[in-house]
């Protein structure tokens, strides 16, 4: 089966509250490379410690992990 990424986008991504999300993340990361705690190509991710499940990011604590230990830890 072949992945209609179109569609995809058109019913998830493209929602209002999907898009809030997703600039909420990109924001969390361009904090932490302004901090210097993560680099371009570095294989981190920003990871929102005890992030609620939908809702604002805003004051939620973040810290710098690898990709596999933030894909180890799901909420």
């Amino acid at each position: 089966m072949v992945r209609d990424y179109r569609r995809e986008y058109d019913k998830y991504h493209a929602k209002p509250e999907q898009k809030k999300r997703r600039a909420q993340r990109n924001a969390a990361r361009i904090e932490a490379e302004k901090d210097g705690r993560v680099r371009k190509g570095d294989g981190k991710e920003v990871d929102h410690v005890n992030a609620p499940r939908t809702g604002s990011l805003d004051g939620v604590k973040t810290r710098v992990v690898s990709k596999i230990e933030n894909r180890r830890r799901q909420h």
